[in-house]
């Protein structure tokens, strides 16, 4: 987008599709904390691949050790209103002292769900997350890999996991290989796009197998070395590929 920065790119693609196109109705607004390198993948994909309106407000890359006051902390990262108000929050300040100030002061902002990537040890303690989901009524998800969200209790995950979450796809075959591959619901890092991409020419024999390794070779930021993290990724991509194939085989698609 010659020209455009990448600010500018995003507060395009925040304008609300009722504005761009008076006869779609207005989608779920996404709001994201990013931190540096973290959520800006998201930011694209969610630009490239749906209809959701989404802003953002960004927290340096760096923060202290231990934050002894959380609340005066957040209160000068100065962080937009707009973003915290949104009808999902999904936030990287993957940090455990200012985390649970950030999404109490969105829920009080009535954000109907918030997503905090990561995992427990960078969310905060996990009381007072129940205390601020009792106390304002918004659910609050906390998953190590966002491509593991799939059906919840809240509408709005819903909403959000039926285009970004637990992969899900629809393939084509030609002379036993994949031919084209459709991504019905994707990884919120892109990663689902990039595979489904570089499946093409694969056999069908070969295709779950090389869904896995491909997304392992994507530059994903889940925790690798471990059992769950990218390999849980692409365990799933695997399955993603392998109920695809089935599918196209029984004619289900």
């Amino acid at each position: 987008m010659s020209g455009i920065s990448w600010n500018d790119k995003y507060c395009l693609a925040s304008k609300p599709l009722s504005f761009l196109h008076p006869n779609i109705p207005s989608m779920l607004s996404i709001g994201i904390i990013t931190r540096g390198k973290y959520g800006r993948r998201l930011l694209d994909t969610i630009a490239n691949h749906t209809e959701f309106t989404v802003s953002f407000a960004d927290i340096p890359p760096t923060l202290p050790d231990f934050i002894d006051e959380p609340a005066p902390f957040v209160d000068n990262l100065d962080l937009d209103p707009k973003v915290l108000s949104s009808d999902l929050l999904i936030n990287y300040s993957l940090n455990p002292d200012i985390t649970p100030e950030i999404v109490e002061r969105a829920a009080s902002a009535r954000a109907k769900a918030v997503i905090i990537p990561g995992g427990w040890a960078r969310a905060g303690d996990p009381e007072k997350m129940k205390e601020i989901s009792v106390q304002y009524g918004t659910r609050i998800l906390v998953e190590d890999i966002c491509c593991e969200i799939g059906d919840d209790t809240d509408p709005t995950i819903n909403e959000f996991a039926s285009v970004l979450g637990r992969p899900g796809l629809e393939v084509q075959v030609r002379d036993g290989k994949i031919s084209n591959v459709k991504v019905i619901c994707g990884a919120p890092c892109g990663s689902t796009w990039w595979m489904a991409e570089h499946l093409k020419g694969v056999p069908v024999s070969e295709a779950p197998a090389w869904g896995g390794l491909l997304v392992q070779q994507y530059p994903c930021r889940a925790v690798r070395g471990t059992m769950g993290g990218i390999h849980l990724s692409a365990e799933l991509h695997k399955q993603a590929v392998e109920d695809a194939t089935r599918k196209h085989h029984s004619g289900v698609n």
